[in-house]
């Protein structure tokens, strides 16, 4: 007998196409764990992988890399800042703001929607 209720499973090589993204994603969450040393992993699969990736996921690469920029530049000013005191708390939202913008990337990927702005220096 057929089952009645529609296969609303993604598709496996949509699921496929997920899997290096959310790796990336990981990696820039677990920089905040590493000092950064895996947020520059994540940038060079982003940079290796974008090439020839379908436009939506394109997106999440480009997303990533200047998630990646950003925070090394954001984390330059703050270890410069240290001297006067505030290094320390502006590396610490450093830190939640590379988890805040891989969280939400995550969420549009796992939608399967293209990142929406990735461009925008904020989310």
């Amino acid at each position: 007998m057929t089952d009645p209720t529609p296969d609303t499973a993604v598709p496996p090589t949509l699921q496929d196409d997920k899997a290096l993204p959310i790796a990336i994603y990981a990696l820039h969450i677990g920089g905040a764990v590493t000092g950064g040393f895996t947020c520059l992993i994540a940038a060079i699969l982003a940079y290796i992988s974008r090439k020839g990736a379908p436009d939506w996921l394109a997106s999440h690469y480009e997303f990533q890399i200047r998630t990646f920029w950003l925070a090394l530049l954001f984390s330059l000013i703050s270890l410069l800042l240290t001297a006067v005191g505030i290094g320390v708390v502006m590396l610490v939202a450093v830190g939640l703001w590379v988890i805040v913008r891989a969280v939400v990337g995550l969420s549009h990927l796992l939608k399967g929607q293209p990142y929406p702005t990735p461009k925008n220096w904020m989310l």
